[in-house]
């Protein structure tokens, strides 16, 4: 569960005052608005990138309004994708990994796992300049899924892709829900994503949000995986 309780943010003349949300554990969540409106400001408040002035943040019941980014375990996919130039795609996916002191065996596993939900294993050897805008979007996707976090936020993920692959990300994020079940708040402008994506929609317009239910359509069950390939955030990954 993502909580925003009254958050106060401050910088310069922008402010955001008492806002307030609530993303349910396991729901797809998306945030609209204009731009400057402070989608993005909310989203790196979560993360832990943005002061806070006043309010609280709880990820699943738990505090971490003053908690370092590192201490909230929470996936981040920026709008760019932030991907590292000098390294390969297996290096991306591996990096949070190592951060956490993983054994190899289970990073080879996990990485083995990622690339093949998000269709980038024959990528894995690729450094970013050779990759399309999808591709390293479905990079980014994997490294801050990588460490299964219990929360992702994504940036306009998909605002600088083509519509075709825009509707195959799309496609690809619906299954990453479906399978990891990962509780997710995405910042777009775009309804056709919200319309596909969405367990609950927020918009924010002059400060406030706005919040509209919008359940999606009876889907297909979740594909059973094997319990040493689950990739649901309640299975975390054992550290050394």
């Amino acid at each position: 569960m993502i909580t925003i309780d009254r958050l106060c943010i401050r910088a310069g003349a922008f402010r955001l005052q008492d806002v307030s949300l609530e993303v349910p554990s396991g729901d797809y969540g998306v945030l609209m608005g204009r731009t400057g409106c402070g989608k993005t400001t909310i989203l790196e408040a979560i993360i832990g990138l943005r002061k806070v002035h006043g309010g609280r943040i709880l990820l699943h019941g738990a505090e971490v309004t003053y908690q370092n980014p590192a201490a909230r375990g929470v996936g981040y996919v920026p709008q760019d994708g932030a991907l590292f130039a000098g390294m390969t795609v297996r290096e991306h996916l591996e990096f949070a990994l190592q951060i956490r002191r993983v054994g190899s065996i289970q990073i080879r596993q996990r990485v083995e796992l990622l690339a093949e939900l998000l269709g980038i294993a024959h990528l894995l050897d690729r450094l970013p300049r050779g990759l399309s805008g999808g591709e390293r979007q479905r990079v980014a996707i994997g490294r801050a899924l990588s460490f299964q976090p219990r929360v992702l936020c994504l940036d306009e993920p998909l605002s600088a892709l083509d519509a075709e692959t825009r509707s195959q990300q799309i496609e690809l994020l619906q299954t990453i829900q479906r399978t990891t079940r990962v509780t997710t708040l995405h910042v777009t402008h775009n309804p056709e994503e919200a319309d596909l994506l969405a367990d609950c929609r927020f918009r924010l317009e002059q400060g406030r949000i706005l919040t509209e239910r919008t359940p999606r359509s009876a889907q297909e069950s979740p594909r059973s995986l094997p319990p040493s390939q689950k990739l649901a955030p309640d299975s975390p990954v054992s550290f050394d």
